[in-house]
């Protein structure tokens, strides 16, 4: 029963289930998700460890970044049923929808990039 706890307090916040959004997509790394949700570093990392704790994800390193993607492959019913749930309750919902939309621009600017309140990284790029 303890899992099943985890995993739904897990998804039971706005940004993790917005994460959760997207990657149904595709895999990410954190600044991915920064750039998608328009959410700082700290936030995303924050709740994407949230999400891979309670079994929803798995990570790959490769070079400079994280990835991130669902853990399909080993992830129980229950969870795999959680996860259906929320991509058949955000299918088109506007905030999920914006996200999505912001996924397909958003590339991987590495550890160098630093969100600032204007949006603009430490490295020039456009977070």
């Amino acid at each position: 029963m303890y899992n099943l706890v985890k995993a739904t307090k897990a998804i039971s916040d706005e940004t993790r289930i917005r994460i959760i959004n997207l990657l149904v997509e595709r895999e990410c790394c954190v600044c991915e998700v920064m750039q998608a949700m328009e959410i700082s570093q700290t936030r995303a990392s924050r709740n994407l460890m949230m999400l891979y704790d309670a079994g929803f994800l798995k990570l790959k390193k490769e070079g400079l970044w994280s990835l991130y993607s669902l853990n399909t492959e080993e992830m129980p019913e229950y969870l795999l049923k959680l996860v259906e749930a929320v991509k058949l309750a955000l299918e088109s919902n506007k905030i999920a929808l914006a996200d999505r939309s912001r996924l397909r621009m958003a590339s991987r600017i590495g550890p160098s990039c630093i969100q600032k309140a204007d949006g603009v990284c430490s490295s020039g790029n456009k977070a």
